[in-house]
């Protein structure tokens, strides 16, 4: 059996400004697209950009561990050299972070590698390692 993959569609405000966010930056392979919508490979999960700039913006926060977390977001969870290598490639093309790349719950359950950041239309992302994947789910 393979993997489960999400299917994710979010609201953008701009196609030309998601598609150089999520095919340029982020290297996501382009799939099919339309005239108000494009589909990305993003990290083996697809992801569907639909135009409806009336959805946009940013949702409110929580606090986790300090920090003020966007409620609404989605992300992936890479391995500890990939997210470093990701986290790197964002900070040096000047990307402004919601949250810096931490370590969050350090020693104790469910420790993590963490970042967010914003699409150009508000949508939240974030980006976690975990050293030991059993920790994902760890109360």
């Amino acid at each position: 059996m393979t993997a489960p993959l999400f299917h994710l569609a979010i609201p953008v405000d701009d196609l030309v400004a998601a598609e150089a966010f999520y095919g340029d930056l982020f290297g996501c392979p382009r799939g099919r697209r339309s005239e108000s919508w494009i589909d990305f490979d993003f990290f083996g999960h697809q992801l569907v950009t639909h135009l409806a700039p009336e959805e946009c913006g940013r949702a409110g926060a929580n606090k986790v561990d300090g920090k003020d977390v966007p409620v609404k977001h989605f992300g992936v969870i890479l391995d500890g050299d990939a997210w470093r290598a990701l986290a790197d490639k964002l900070t040096a093309a000047e990307v402004e972070f919601v949250i810096e790349p931490y370590v969050r719950f350090k020693g104790e359950p469910g420790e993590q590698g963490t970042f967010f950041l914003l699409d150009p239309a508000g949508n939240a992302l974030e980006f976690k390692y975990f050293d030991d994947m059993a920790q994902v789910f760890a109360a």
